[in-house]
């Protein structure tokens, strides 16, 4: 997630076009070139050493400082290609970004100001290419320089030969065309060397590496381990700092603390959106980093405060953590998450579609789809960040009642603002300054003497008698 923070949509749709088109076009023409190119320069090489060896021994004296060149330059060009797709990824964004912000830009008329800016950027990945195009050109001059160079010796030493009667013409002119077999081919390589650094330079850019275990069984057992963490985009403000908390299986744990505390960050080290600063997360004593990522997020299932339903039918939403899933299945989940009665009542039932964004649909019963959804994919591990706060009474009960079936027989984070919802909590953990200031069971920190957790209730049981 740190890396969606930091990069914007424009540079990641530049890497998805450009970057692999250039990936893709080096590992399509190049290969299949560079392989012949190679196959070419090996015969070449064995004839023209079966022809004369002496002469041989001449042509190879110009091949260790041409290779030598060709390594140099194939490091810069690596570092300028990687350079170069920076900088288009740079033109993208600022193009997508303006454009699709385009009425912002006219109402503050800024079209000329934000033309400059772009008009910078083009400049900068001229100064680039331009470089790129200088670098080219000396390394294929200077290639062909030695080669002819190479021929030049060649036909010296071996016109020596011939009149010494060492080798006959015949021999010394068969020599010259493997010669030019082996300068051609060795042309083609060059090039190959060169297409394909600038290929490494841009896939540098788009491979990510996903590896790692799976745990068989998982039990469910957390436990986070002196964690400091600060989001990426926020350097000034640490979120927590030293920060330890140990999770039984099949347990319900409430988060809860002051605003900003970091209730929401512990579910988002758990799904590891991000990584901590320092410290560790494990999972029935593993390290969270050594488990395979994909795997570990299936066994993970969250019912968040606004939860995203997709443009499709009702019966795709819920069936979206588990794609294979069959109409019963997703049935029985919408029962069990009370919501096959609203879903009935609709025309189209399970194939209703649901709107851009989910406008046709109340929040109410958005969030019990998102609790079919979390049902059907039945995951291990359930993180409920503040999952009833913005329902009304009666969609809050039907909610509630959903929750407990969903929240049975596995390890629970339920991420609370509002404090009443947390009586049946197996542990509280209270958040603040960045660690756990308390834990222990509902009544057992309502009875701490000027406790955190005691002035937090208090603060929102005088709020809700003031409101009423």
């Amino acid at each position: 997630m740190a890396f969606f923070d930091r990069n914007r949509t424009g540079e990641l749709i530049s890497r998805l076009s450009t970057d692999a088109a250039i990936v893709g076009k080096s590992v399509t023409n190049n290969v299949s070139d560079g392989l012949r190119a190679l196959a070419t320069a090996l015969v070449g090489s064995g004839m023209m050493l079966y022809v004369s060896p002496q002469l041989t021994g001449t042509m190879m004296l110009v091949v260790p400082p041409v290779a030598m060149f060709a390594i140099v330059y194939g490091r810069y060009v690596k570092k300028l290609s990687r350079k170069t797709q920076t900088a288009v990824a740079e033109i993208t964004k600022v193009s997508e970004e303006k454009i699709s912000a385009i009425r912002t830009v006219q109402a503050f008329a800024k079209e000329e100001a934000e033309s400059k800016m772009y008009a910078i950027k083009v400049s900068d990945l001229f100064k680039l290419a331009k470089k790129e195009a200088l670098a080219s050109g000396a390394f294929f001059g200077g290639a062909g320089l030695s080669g002819n160079l190479a021929v030049l010796s060649v036909l010296w030493y071996g016109g020596d030969m011939v009149l010494n009667n060492v080798i006959t013409i015949g021999e010394l002119a068969s020599f010259m065309l493997y010669t030019a077999y082996v300068g051609t081919s060795l042309g083609g390589l060059t090039s190959f060397y060169s297409e394909i650094a600038k290929a490494i330079g841009a896939s540098d850019r788009l491979f990510e590496l996903l590896g790692g275990q799976s745990l068989n069984p998982l039990h469910g057992k957390i436990r986070f381990e002196n964690v400091f963490f600060t989001y990426p985009t926020r350097d000034q403000n640490p979120i927590f700092k030293n920060l330890s908390l140990s999770v039984k299986p099949g347990s319900v744990v409430a988060v809860v603390g002051p605003s900003g505390c970091g209730k929401s960050t512990i579910g988002s080290l758990l799904l590891r959106y991000y990584d901590p600063d320092q410290g560790n997360v494990y999972v029935d004593d593993v390290n969270i980093k050594d488990l395979n990522l994909h795997w570990w997020r299936e066994q993970v299932g969250i019912v968040s405060q606004e939860p995203t339903l997709f443009h499709g039918t009702i019966a795709e939403n819920i069936a979206y953590g588990r794609p294979g899933a069959t109409m019963d299945e997703i049935k029985s989940a919408a029962q069990l998450a009370n919501c096959a009665s609203f879903i009935e009542s609709f025309h189209d039932q399970y194939d209703t579609q649901v709107g851009e964004r989910s406008v046709s649909l109340s929040g109410g019963q958005k969030q019990r789809i998102a609790i079919a959804r979390a049902l059907l994919k039945n995951p291990s591990i359930l993180i409920l960040d503040e999952a009833t706060s913005a329902l009304d009474s009666e969609s809050e009960v039907l909610v509630q009642e959903a929750l407990n079936r969903l929240m049975h027989g596995r390890t629970v984070f339920t991420i609370a603002h509002r404090l009443s919802t947390i009586r049946n909590a197996d542990v509280v953990a209270c958040i603040n300054h960045g660690h756990i200031a308390e834990i222990g069971t509902y009544n057992e920190l309502l009875n701490i003497e000027n406790g955190v957790f005691r002035r937090l209730v208090e603060l929102q049981s005088s709020d809700q008698t003031h409101h009423s």
